[in-house]
């Protein structure tokens, strides 16, 4: 096997490779060593078929397999023998008239990894917001609790319907005197005031008493998800069956009983707990960025093209899809493209912070084990059928890279973690409010950093800073983990889910 380099500029590596027709025929041969005792033919006993006739029944195939287990082998040799630290799985091309019994010259192409001095974590400040729970917000939490439990008991005969009050309805739906699909329901019930339905449906309802039979006329909203009702005026015939009012709701001990807890204490315990971890997880959120805010400033290194365009592709690929969801697609996607240096200097910063993680990690023997590895698996595996889940096992396993991606986001919270225990930490109280600015603010700098003439929308600039922002996996034998940038959106910040999307027409979708 013969190996010359042709290229060597900057992070770009090319290699010329000559397997020779000796090697393969060789190998080819030990192919048929190993499979000429399984193989049986007409007129000749079990193992004892000549090799020249096992060649001549399965020749191509033993050929093309030869090729490429000694083209794999030769790209092995172009990284081993020279160190190479592939950025992405390296580009191979088989020389052209290529025929069997010649030699295979080949082409391999790669960008490699930049050498990384591993930072000093010296003078590394941070700030740590905190927001402690006060009694008044267990208390507001405690009363949303309450009213999702609200219970509703029958009205005394003839009371008129009131914004709070539930109504039992029977309902079909018409566009120009004609049913429509999905329109109509029997016994539905329904909170006057809820915001449930469709706007102008409840508010007509208002007044209506049981045994009541009325007609109303409503609009459904130009961006309702079914085609043929959107912007179209319908009337609804409406029999109300029913009307109730709610019942109080006692916040004691027996409600707390109500809902499988042993008193009102444990409730208001529990309500605070999952506030402080909702709260804890903005804290992180603020200080992880604040604390790469600072890497990136303090490092700019040349990054491999082929993983910038891989970063920029998803991000691209997320805005373009929201921008398809704006009420003006054709707009939406004129900003995003006005700004698209912007979004490819995000990219950059992404990559660029991923690989610096890494080499941290790296250089500090932090590592995912195998008994998290395997917690990993078990997690991801639930959203494949029962069936599907040791296949997905065993590609995680046999393959680096997918094993890599899985690992990804633990590797990079336990180099985070690792980074937060080496800072100097200062913590402060602040309001909700004060946090989630700062997040926000942080959350919109690298948009100002990738062009400084010309602000880039925050919200735009938040969301596409949001998603993975590291290394990807390298080519076999050289994989990293990969890291990504910034935590989770916060939930205020993601859109509400949509209703459920079969109810009835009427129904908010």
């Amino acid at each position: 096997m013969q190996i010359v380099e042709t290229t060597n500029e900057g992070l770009k590596r090319a290699y010329t490779v000559k397997i020779t027709a000796k090697d393969i025929a060789a190998r080819i041969d030990g192919e048929v060593a190993k499979i000429a005792p399984q193989v049986r033919m007409p007129g000749f006993r079990a193992g004892k078929v000549p090799a020249n006739l096992v060649k001549k029944m399965h020749g191509p195939a033993l050929h093309q397999e030869a090729l490429n287990t000694s083209v794999r082998e030769a790209v092995d040799k172009v990284v081993a023998d020279n160190k190479l630290r592939p950025a992405m799985q390296p580009q191979i091309e088989l020389t052209p008239g290529y025929e069997e019994g010649k030699d295979a010259d080949l082409t391999v192409s790669l960008e490699v990894l930049p050498s990384i001095q591993a930072p000093t974590l010296d003078g590394l400040k941070l700030d740590k917001l905190v927001v402690p729970v006060t009694d008044e917000q267990v208390d507001e939490q405690l009363g949303k609790l309450a009213a999702g439990a609200k219970s509703f008991t029958d009205a005394k005969k003839g009371k008129k319907a009131e914004n709070g009050d539930q109504v039992v309805i029977d309902f079909v739906g018409k566009l120009d005197g004609v049913e429509f699909d999905g329109g109509s329901a029997q016994d539905t019930a329904l909170e006057l005031g809820a915001g449930r339905f469709i706007p102008g449906f409840e508010e007509q309802l208002v007044g209506v008493k049981e045994g009541d039979e009325t007609t109303i006329t409503v609009t459904f909203p130009v961006d309702y998800p079914a085609e043929n009702l959107k912007g179209q005026d319908a009337t609804f015939d409406i029999k109300v069956k029913g009307v109730k009012v709610p019942g109080e709701t006692k916040l004691d001990d027996d409600f707390a009983k109500s809902l499988g807890l042993t008193d009102l204490e444990q409730l208001k315990g529990l309500l605070r707990g999952q506030l402080e971890q909702e709260t804890a997880g903005l804290t992180r959120t603020q200080m992880k960025r604040a604390l790469l805010d600072q890497l990136a400033a303090g490092h700019d290194f040349d990054v491999p093209p082929s993983m910038v365009e891989a970063e920029f592709g998803q991000i691209w690929q997320q805005l373009t899809q929201e921008a398809q969801n704006e009420d003006d697609p054709e707009a939406a996607l004129k900003e995003i493209e006005d700004e698209k240096d912007d979004y490819r200097a995000i990219a950059v910063r992404r990559v660029r912070l991923g690989l610096l993680l890494s080499e941290i990690g790296q250089a500090n023997a932090v590592e995912v084990s195998q008994q998290e590895m395997q917690m990993l698996m078990a997690q991801a595996a639930q959203q494949y059928r029962p069936e599907d889940r040791q296949r997905f096992y065993e590609y995680v396993q046999q393959d680096p890279m997918a094993a890599a991606q899985l690992r990804a986001p633990l590797y990079e919270d336990k180099v985070v973690d690792f980074l937060f225990d080496k800072a100097d930490v200062t913590e402060k109280t602040v309001t909700r409010e004060e946090l989630q600015a700062a997040i926000e603010a942080e959350e919109a700098a690298p948009a100002k950093e990738a062009k400084p003439a010309k602000k880039a929308p925050a919200k735009k600039a938040a969301k596409a800073d949001d998603g993975d922002t590291a290394e990807k996996p390298a080519a076999k034998k050289a994989a990293k983990p990969k890291a990504e940038e910034a935590a989770p959106t916060p939930a205020e910040d993601k859109p509400a889910k949509k209703a459920p999307a079969k109810k009835t027409a009427a129904a908010k979708k």
